[in-house]
């Protein structure tokens, strides 16, 4: 009897009134509410609901699709240059660049030579009056107002000055300073001073602000300085039988 007693029995688990295996759950790490205390809690958000005052609308501010413009940063424009590829105009002579054939370097005189005169004629007078000499209305006699007239007497003239200040009754005798002329210190030379700021315009960027003609404006199809040239012909003007010829030699 006592080996049987001393001998190791199975455990049925039917027979066994404890809870099983998934009774048993770990707390929750998303959120705030009964969050395991054994784990770092993470930010958590919450959408807001919708204002029902017509004053706040949805239109009001910009979404999530807000554009932000990447050469705008916190100290203002980018000064990065940008370049761009100019596309070719329609109308050709809105921006004309000068070819290499447009320039006569052998038209420029020599740095140091003399010049010689040039001179050159005018154009007749368009408005040109007969007589130059001026009528007896035009002459005035002078003016006998004043004491400055040589070969006339005048009268006596009198002007009014200014008021006095010596040996007035303004004079200020004791030369002190009135309370207007004295200011008020300022705090920051008595003080500790106080920050300033100043606000600095909005700089451009470095670079060339000149605007260059782009691939486009050149037209290398036109150039005929090291290529070949075909002719061109135009038509001439209709004349009329009627017109007198141009007789220059006339033999009696």
């Amino acid at each position: 009897m006592t080996e049987e007693k001393d001998k190791p029995t199975a455990i049925i688990a039917a027979r066994e009134r404890g809870p099983g295996p998934g009774r048993y759950k770990l707390p929750s790490s998303c959120g705030y509410l009964h969050h395991d205390f054994s784990k770092h809690m993470k930010p958590s958000y919450s959408f807001g609901k919708r204002l029902e005052n017509s004053m706040f609308k949805k239109d009001n501010s910009p979404g999530p699709a807000y554009f932000i413009n990447p050469t705008v940063t916190r100290h203002g424009q980018d000064g990065t240059p940008a370049y761009s590829i100019l596309g070719r105009q329609r109308d050709p002579n809105s921006f004309v660049t000068p070819s290499p054939y447009a320039y006569s370097p052998e038209k420029c005189h020599p740095q140091g030579e003399r010049h010689a005169p040039v001179h050159s004629m005018g154009a007749r007078t368009r408005y040109r009056k007969r007589d130059q000499c001026p009528a007896a209305n035009n002459y005035s006699l002078p003016s006998l107002h004043g004491s400055k007239v040589p070969n006339k007497k005048s009268s006596s003239s009198y002007s009014m000055t200014a008021r006095s200040k010596v040996g007035g009754y303004l004079e200020d005798l004791a030369k002190t300073p009135g309370p207007g002329r004295y200011h008020a210190i300022n705090p920051n030379i008595v003080h500790v001073k106080k920050p300033s700021y100043s606000m600095l315009g909005r700089h451009d960027g470095v670079g060339d602000s000149t605007q260059k003609p782009g691939p486009g404006a050149h037209s290398p199809e036109k150039v005929y300085v090291n290529k070949r040239k075909y002719p061109s012909h135009s038509l001439g003007i209709r004349h009329s039988e009627f017109v007198c010829p141009l007789i220059i030699d006339v033999t009696d």
